[in-house]
């Protein structure tokens, strides 16, 4: 009887095993928090607001009052536009926002020409010492 247990005991194990290293991979697996489709989306989305802010930096700086900021502070395009893409996300989005306010109020004839050259050379300056101190 012994051994018709025995046997009876290592077919079990053998099904159950079996069984186990079948459905393994199935029974626990793990959804994941968040999809890749989504996280491509973020990243997509984190890329076009870069790019949006740079452009919007971009199309300040390189106005006719964006070139005689700079022309004024003996700075060239190149390198403020450099400077300018090493910021970081938050940085470049406060930046952008300010260019905007700058433009729009200068458009609206809210500031004058002379006001917005000097709002462009702390922009630059402000630019210039954020990448010196990092």
């Amino acid at each position: 009887m012994s051994l018709s247990l025995q046997r009876t005991f290592q077919f079990l194990c053998i099904a159950v095993l079996s069984v186990a290293i079948t459905f393994s991979p199935n029974l626990f697996a793990q959804d994941h928090v968040v999809s890749p489709a989504e996280l491509q989306k973020d990243v997509q989305a984190v890329s076009a607001a870069r790019q949006r802010s740079l452009a919007q930096i971009d199309s300040l700086l390189s106005s006719q009052q964006g070139q005689k900021a700079l022309e004024t502070v003996h700075v060239s395009y190149q390198q403020v536009q450099k400077a300018v893409a090493s910021l970081d996300d938050a940085d470049l989005a406060r930046l952008a926002a300010r260019a905007q306010l700058a433009q729009n109020n200068f458009a609206a004839g809210r500031i004058s020409d002379r006001d917005l050259i000097i709002i462009l050379i702390g922009v630059v300056v402000i630019v210039l010492i954020i990448v010196a101190v990092r």
